[in-house]
Parts: C-alpha cells; sequence; structure tokens
C-alpha cells in the first residue's frame, strides 16, 4: 500500500485535525462547511456555489463511483479543498471515467481524508462554520492557523462575477417550444436549463453583470435568477435588477442565491445561518400543497422576515412589500428557516433550495412546472402567445 504525505486540517478556533493528503499536495484556505449527502460528491465539487469553501463529507466513504463526464454541474471543480475519512481505493461504476483523487489533483484541489469527520461535523455545528486551513506542506499547526485567521471571511464576500458565465449562451428547448426564460448566471448548476428544457424551455444564460434590459431583448417570457455563491448583502446589482423586474410585472422564479435576491428586491432583509443547510435530505413543508418535500440544499444565509430567525415558527400571513402582499411559502422543518416565497399580487416566486437537484432528491422537482404555468398564465392574460 502507498504511503500517503501527512497533512493537517486547522480550523479558526485552533481545533486541529490530522490526516493525509487527498487530491492535490499543497495548501489551501476558505470557510469550513460539512454536507450530509449519502452520494452526489461530484455534482457537490462542480457545485459553484461552493466556491471558497472547504467541504467536509458526512458519509464516511467517498470517491467509491469514481468521475465521470456527464455529472458535472459545472465546467470544473469549485470547491476550496474537500475533506473525507475514508477514500475509495477503487472508482467501480460502469459510467466512470476515472478516479476521484486523480480528478482533484488534476484541478489542484488540495485535500485531505483519514480525518475523523464526525468529529469536525459536531464541532462544526456546536461552534459555527468558520475559516478553515488545509496543509500538506507544512505540518506546523500554529503556522497555520496564523494564516487561517488571515483569509478573508464568507461574510460580505461578493462572488458572483467570479464565477458567472463570461459570455451568453443557450440552452434549447426539448420538443416543442413554448417559452423563453433569461436566466442571471450567478452561479448556475447545468441541471436547471436541462429542467427547463424538459417544459419547452429555451434557456438564455446571462452574465451576473447583465442588465434588465439586456435580459429581456432575448425575447424572454420570463427572467431565473440563479444559485451562486457569496454573502446576499453585497448584491446591489442583482437586486436592484430584480426590482425593476417586479416593477415591470416580468415573471419571476429564483432558487437559492436568487431567492435570497429576491428576497432583498421585495424589500427583506438576510442572514448568516450558524452553519448552513448543505446536503440532500432536508424537509420542507410547501405551504401551497400542504406536503412535505425531502430536498437537496446548499446555502449558508437566508432570509429574514418578520417574525422569522432564532428557530421561530414563521407565521402564515401575508406581508406587506413595496410590491404588493408576499407570503412565507416553504419552511424548512429542521429549524424553521424561511425556504420559500410567493408573491400574492405578482408573478414572483423563490425557494432556497435545490428542485433541480442532481444527484436528488426529486420532490421539488414540480417547482418547474409552477414556474411554467406562471409564465403561460402570464402570458395568456397579455394575450401572448406561446410561439
Amino acid at each position: 500500500m502507498v504511503k500517503r504525505r501527512p497533512a493537517i486540517l486547522v480550523l479558526e478556533d485552533g481545533r486541529t485535525f490530522p490526516g493525509e493528503a487527498y487530491g492535490s499536495v499543497g495548501e489551501t484556505f476558505g470557510e469550513a462547511v460539512f454536507n450530509t449527502g449519502m452520494t452526489g460528491y461530484q455534482e457537490t465539487l462542480t457545485d459553484p456555489s461552493y466556491h471558497r469553501q472547504v467541504v467536509v463529507q458526512t458519509a464516511p466513504h467517498i470517491g467509491n463511483t469514481g468521475v465521470n463526464g456527464e455529472d458535472d454541474e459545472s465546467g470544473r471543480i469549485w470547491v476550496a479543498g474537500y475533506v473525507v475519512r475514508d477514500p475509495a481505493r477503487i472508482g467501480s461504476n460502469w459510467r466512470a471515467t476515472g478516479g476521484l483523487e486523480d480528478r482533484l489533483a488534476t484541478e489542484g484541489v488540495v485535500g485531505i481524508s483519514g480525518v475523523d469527520t464526525r468529529a469536525l461535523t459536531r464541532h462544526l455545528r456546536e461552534r459555527g462554520a468558520m475559516r478553515v486551513g488545509i496543509s500538506s506542506v507544512d505540518n506546523d499547526p500554529q503556522s497555520l492557523l496564523a494564516r487561517v485567521r488571515q483569509a478573508p471571511q464568507m461574510v460580505g464576500a461578493d462572488l458572483s462575477a467570479e464565477v458567472s458565465t463570461p459570455e451568453p449562451y443557450v440552452v434549447e428547448a426539448l420538443g416543442e417550444h413554448r417559452f423563453t426564460v433569461a436566466a442571471l448566471d450567478l452561479g448556475i448548476k447545468r441541471n436547471v436549463p436541462r429542467r427547463l428544457a424538459t417544459r419547452g424551455v429555451t434557456t438564455h444564460v446571462l452574465p451576473a453583470s447583465s442588465s434588465i434590459d439586456q435580459m429581456l431583448a432575448t425575447g424572454a417570457d420570463a427572467i431565473f435568477l440563479s444559485p451562486g455563491p457569496g454573502d446576499p448583502a453585497t448584491a446591489d446589482a442583482p437586486v436592484a435588477l430584480a426590482r425593476e423586474a417586479l416593477r415591470r410585472e416580468v415573471p419571476l422564479f429564483g432558487i437559492c442565491f436568487g431567492s435570497q435576491i429576491l428576497g432583498r428586491a421585495l424589500g427583506f432583509g438576510t442572514y448568516k445561518l450558524g452553519y448552513g443547510h448543505r446536503g440532500i435530505n432536508q424537509p420542507v413543508l410547501d405551504r401551497v400543497t400542504g406536503k412535505v418535500e425531502v430536498t437537496s440544499h446548499n446555502h449558508g444565509f437566508a432570509v429574514q422576515v418578520p417574525g422569522s430567525g432564532d428557530g421561530a415558527v414563521v407565521p402564515d400571513q401575508v406581508i406587506d412589500t413595496d410590491f404588493g402582499g408576499v407570503r412565507v411559502s416553504h419552511v424548512c422543518l429542521n429549524d424553521n428557516v424561511v425556504e420559500g416565497l410567493r408573491a400574492v399580487d405578482l408573478p414572483a416566486f423563490t425557494v432556497q433550495y435545490h428542485p433541480e437537484a442532481a444527484a436528488g432528491p426529486h420532490d421539488a422537482d414540480y417547482l418547474f412546472d409552477r414556474f411554467a404555468d406562471l409564465i403561460e398564465g402570464r402570458n395568456h392574460s397579455r394575450g401572448r402567445s406561446n410561439a
């Protein structure tokens, strides 16, 4: 058995975990967060929302299905670092085209294995997400700790432009074209336009710096605000775009970071969660249908509405805003965090989780039908065809 190079992980409060180098040898810094998914590690790694975050996998065995060229959610791995307990020695799956560790090494992702991820996760749950460093070139904890404390924090981080597409591109509808959607790319995942395409939607994906006029120049029937990384309190330009779309009564749908942007546009604040929601097993109540869904999450911030926060049950009532009434449409049943908003007087709604989830679950996939129905209803009221 090949002997691995020693590595250490140091949190900003000084807690240190020893391990072995996994992936690229080197040093990295970011925000330590944990993901509770039992599967879908390739989708996690390539999700732009994890930009500048060091992901701790709570599932103990990672890499057993290798990697392939089809399941990426973007064109590269975005995590700042990767922490696993027991990496698979061999990836075994008929779709695999390579091994996970080789992929990490090729893309320069510094990781660490052999870590007691259960103890690390419990520490983050008790103390909250915090800055972290991983090094396989400097095994002095105090030396690494000093650099960890110099690293930028996630609060105040404006990261959308760093992950957004540099040029617009189009994902065509599958089958008969019904609608056109302009998606503001704040860190979009590939499965979003794919799920829209199955509903007959052609999606124009535009850079995060785009204006409302540029988006509507695509012939868009509606605007989509994508997921993405960073602190939504910094995203003033997307918020201004969303407010203008609301003024023009353009149908809007926002997911995760996009939900927080639309929440701010409606006049609500945002705040940082203690350790966030990250995983594919989060229970959410849809107040519209009364159903409880198992959902995929990846967010460290949340929308603050009157009566929300600190575990308080959010009242199911209409909240007055500059754009009419708004209801909290979805609530996380673990901690009562706001997970969705629905405008009463305008064609706009959001969810703070991922109905496009790959590798799953798919309980919330119907929300793309709800978006299509919203567009169809708006077009019908304006006397427009779907052609």
